[in-house]
């Protein structure tokens, strides 16, 4: 324990060292707090120091941001000038290349408009004149049909009245033979009355025959004017095409159409027979058949009002297109296409026919012949070289050969002189084997031996 001091005053009891602690220790803070005042004063200073130069450098920094952001902007500015302008010389560029081509292209599709044009109208032209031709034609074949048919009821009417006297007159002699018949004998009466119906059947028969060539005349007619709606619809379906038409008269088919690609080139043939009668007929395939050989032409069309009994719609009868008129037009169409697509492959082959033809020629020419020659020469040559070589080395290996047998022949010799003084066993002279010797012997016979 520490010294305890009693106050003379109080008679309170303290400690010394307690006391001498409170002073010391007061004394240390105040010290303590007098240094911790000052260290905040200078700590306080420092961070206005520092507060300052931190707005100072933010100043700055905005300065800097601020004109950063002026000069992107001045940038962003220039580079959309520059895109400006780009943007204009391109549009202006492309303004001056679409006029150019715009101009161009019209001046190309005018120049092909021009000449269609004109081809179009040529051919509209030439049309109409054959249409003219066509219309001028049918006008008098309908004014021939009508004078036929005027004649035809003229005929049958005179065919009639004549018809109606003779049966008249018929039933008179018929009355005044019945009057007389009994006074005739059955035998006269008999032959009268079948020389009477012979009369009326010769009359019938006149009559049916005079009805028929009127109808024959008719049908001749109507096919006529079917031949003339076939050819006025092929030219009007395939303007390109040339349609021909055979005359009266002529043999050979009743309409012709050549057929041309785009390019104005003759594709091919396809002839028409046209017929409008009430039953069909077996020869006229073959006639068209005929007409098709003697033509050249590539299909036959036969358009008929009567199909065939086993044939209901168009279809091929012995190579022969059978038809009516309602689906020629479809059934030319098809053909038609198809004679061009083998058209177009025939052209495609003919450089493959040239090509063979050139081969040909060389293979027959006289260079061909010299540069074979000399190939032969060249192996011959050669050859007779290995011949000549192989020669040589016969030779040579038989000079050897008969070289070896004299030295083995001598070696024999000096082997049996050692052989017969010192005995077999005392010195080996053996040059070769036994196989090897025995070879040799059997390769130096000759055939004689």
């Amino acid at each position: 324990m520490g010294t305890s001091i009693t106050c003379p005053n109080c008679k309170h009891h303290f400690v010394m060292e307690d006391a001498l602690s409170a002073d010391i220790e007061r004394e240390m803070r105040n010290k303590m707090a007098t240094e911790w005042n000052k260290r905040l004063d200078e700590l306080k200073t420092q961070k206005q120091e520092i507060e300052q130069q931190t707005l100072t450098v933010k100043s700055q920094m905005e300065k800097e941001r601020q004109q950063i952001a002026q000069d992107r902007q001045q940038i962003s500015q220039q580079r959309q000038q520059q895109e400006d302008e780009l943007i204009k010389r391109l549009q202006a560029e492309k303004i001056k290349l679409q006029e150019s081509m715009a101009a161009t292209i019209r001046k190309d599709v005018a120049a092909d408009f021009e000449n269609q044009l004109q081809m179009l109208q040529q051919s509209q032209r030439e049309n109409e004149d054959k249409l003219k031709d066509a219309r001028m034609r049918e006008l008098d074949f309908l004014k021939k049909a009508q004078d036929l048919q005027n004649r035809e009821q003229e005929l049958e009417l005179s065919l009639q009245k004549r018809l109606m006297e003779e049966r008249a007159q018929l039933v008179e002699q018929i009355r005044k033979d019945e009057a007389d018949r009994s006074n005739l004998k059955d035998t006269e009466y008999q032959m009268r009355l079948r020389e009477m119906e012979k009369q009326l059947e010769d009359q019938r028969r006149l009559a049916e025959e005079m009805r028929r060539k009127a109808e024959q005349g008719s049908m001749q007619l109507q096919g006529e004017v079917q031949e003339l709606a076939l050819e006025e619809m092929l030219r009007a379906t395939f303007p390109f095409d040339a349609i021909s038409e055979v005359g009266k008269g002529v043999r050979g088919a009743d309409c012709i159409q050549t057929v041309r690609n785009q390019y104005g080139q003759e594709c091919g043939k396809i002839i028409y027979e046209s017929k409008r009668t009430k039953d069909f007929s077996r020869d006229w395939i073959e006639k068209l058949k005929a007409d098709m050989r003697s033509q050249g032409a590539d299909v036959a069309i036969l358009v008929t009002q009567t199909m065939p009994r086993d044939m209901d719609k168009f279809g091929e009868r012995e190579g022969i297109w059978v038809c009516t008129f309602h689906e020629v037009k479809s059934l030319t169409y098809v053909l038609r296409d198809a004679i061009m697509k083998i058209y177009n492959s025939a052209k495609n082959q003919e450089n493959k026919g040239d090509k063979m033809h050139l081969l040909y020629h060389y293979l027959t020419s006289g260079e061909f012949a010299e540069q074979w020659s000399a190939i032969r020469e060249g192996f011959r040559a050669m050859k007779a070289s290995i011949q000549k070589e192989r020669e040589a080395m016969e030779k040579l290996w038989k000079a050897r050969e008969k070289q070896l047998e004299k030295v083995l022949l001598n070696a024999a010799h000096i082997k049996g002189s050692i052989e017969g003084i010192a005995g077999s066993d005392s010195v080996d002279l053996q040059l070769l084997d036994e196989a090897a010797e025995a070879l040799l012997s059997g390769a130096g016979q000759s055939p004689d031996e």
